[in-house]
């Protein structure tokens, strides 16, 4: 008999919650991290500790010039970097904390250290010089990512960095050069800027954000570049080289023209990959790709049926919240529940000022597939609650099937974005059209209200616009 019904391999946001899911139906489970902490790269140095630094420089710019036309003026506001990363790590702390707490409570037996497939069914883990073996019925991989470095830039984890070491600069640059315009690099390039920093991003693609709405990612752009942000597109870094304390980054631009910048530390956020080394997956027989992801069915399962794999392991966005998900319909199929996960109303976000949140297609996807459709637009500068806050940039945009009306697409730019999304999400899970969501009562004054305008949009009725 084994050991355990099921053993997650990875303690991030697909995997606690993949082991929580299995101890409340009833199995014994297992749950293997490398890390002294659980809560995987999300909790410990990205999702969390990203969005608290993004909330502190956000107030310390704020203070600085943004509350004088709220009549409170500041005489002097200084930076105490040192508290705000400790304010930083204690949130963390908290968290990770409460992770552990949740193990107990579920019962779901924790193991510290770095686990390997010795067979299909058997997990060696290797920590301090010692070694541990556990039996399974089934295995949940749930091992998560690692930054993708470029070459000509490898990371020094001092002068070029990636995401994990630009949440603890132990001063703010005088340039920072961030390499990649995606998520998370405009919301690192965001904080450092907020803090002091002159801040340059470099994208190969001609427009940051290529998986958002082309119409509101120049939008985002218009508004970071009005706070500071420089942007350098169509352009690729060539070499970097590193001298002392300061940078040498080469680029050159779509007519192969080059300049150097010289900064003081390189950011190189060009995404993830999937994070495998050492799991020991031909061992297993488990199948990989030739960009290192797993594959797997409707039902997560590897070619080795009782071995699934989730997060960023596999095929999709690589996002906590896409991961959670995966995790609890793995841990349902194995306890024999029909799980699934719906990919087509996955949200994205990025946590910049404004925020941009996505949910469903954009308006190039909805052209590419050829489908007739329509489009409502409502911009927050027409709401009381985001004018009388002083937070009134950005719109919200949906796309609706020209025929049917049924939601698409909609995107939201503006102060909160990230909150408002979650009821587009709702709408599309239910199969919503824009006259739905046209119909339902939205409170007044609230940013919301902005959602129902543009719905009412779609069909040229929108009353504030």
């Amino acid at each position: 008999m084994a050991d355990f019904d099921v053993a997650v391999l990875g303690a991030g946001p697909g995997g606690y919650v993949a082991a929580i899911r299995a101890a409340q139906l009833g199995l014994r489970v297992a749950l293997v991290e490398k890390e002294a902490a659980l809560g995987g790269t999300c909790l410990r140095v990205g999702c969390i500790p990203s969005k608290a630094l993004l909330e502190s420089s956000a107030l310390f710019a704020k203070a600085q010039d943004g509350l004088a036309e709220h009549g409170l003026v500041f005489k002097e506001v200084t930076l105490d970097l040192p508290a705000m990363m400790r304010r930083k790590e204690a949130v963390v702390s908290q968290l990770t904390d409460g992770v552990a707490g949740l193990m107990k409570k579920n019962k779901v037996t924790v193991f510290q250290g770095a686990a390997r497939l010795v067979s299909g069914n058997r997990v060696v883990i290797e920590s301090d010089g010692d070694t541990k073996e556990i039996a399974s019925r089934t295995i949940i991989l749930a091992t998560g990512s690692e930054p993708t470095p470029l070459p000509g830039l490898a990371f020094d984890g001092s002068r070029i960095v990636s995401s994990t070491e630009a949440l603890s600069f132990e001063s703010v640059p005088e340039h920072l050069v961030v390499v990649g315009a995606g998520a998370v690099g405009l919301e690192m390039g965001a904080v450092w800027q907020r803090l002091g920093a002159q801040v340059t991003v470099i994208e190969l693609l001609p427009r940051i954000v290529p998986f958002a709405d082309k119409m509101v990612a120049t939008t985002l752009q218009r508004a970071l570049k009005a706070q500071g942000l420089s942007f350098m597109l169509g352009a690729k870094v060539t070499s970097a080289e590193v001298s002392g304390e300061k940078v040498a980054v080469r680029v050159e631009d779509a007519k192969e023209k080059s300049e150097t910048l010289r900064c003081d530390r390189v950011l190189v956020a060009v995404g993830r990959r999937p994070y495998a080394e050492g799991l020991g997956l031909s061992e297993a027989g488990v199948a990989v790709d030739e960009t290192g992801r797993v594959g797997v069915n409707e039902h997560l399962q590897t070619n080795v049926d009782h071995i699934y794999a989730i997060g960023d392991l596999v095929a999709g966005p690589m996002l906590a919240h896409k991961a959670e998900e995966e995790g609890m319909a793995a841990a349902e199929h194995i306890a024999g529940l029909p799980g699934h996960v719906n990919y087509d109303v996955i949200p994205s976000i990025v946590y910049t000022e404004p925020e941009l949140a996505q949910v469903g297609l954009t308006e190039e996807q909805v052209k590419e597939k050829g489908l007739a459709y329509n489009t409502g637009r409502f911009y927050f500068r027409a709401n009381g609650r985001a004018l009388a806050a002083g937070e009134s940039e950005g719109l919200v945009k949906i796309i609706a099937a020209k025929e049917t009306d049924r939601l698409l697409g909609v995107h939201v730019l503006g102060h909160g974005a990230s909150e408002l999304i979650a009821e587009a999400v709702v709408a599309m899970e239910f199969g919503a059209s824009s006259e739905d969501l046209a119909r339902i009562v939205h409170a007044h004054p609230t940013r919301s209200e902005a959602v129902r305008e543009s719905a009412l949009a779609v069909d040229n009725r929108a009353i504030h616009a």
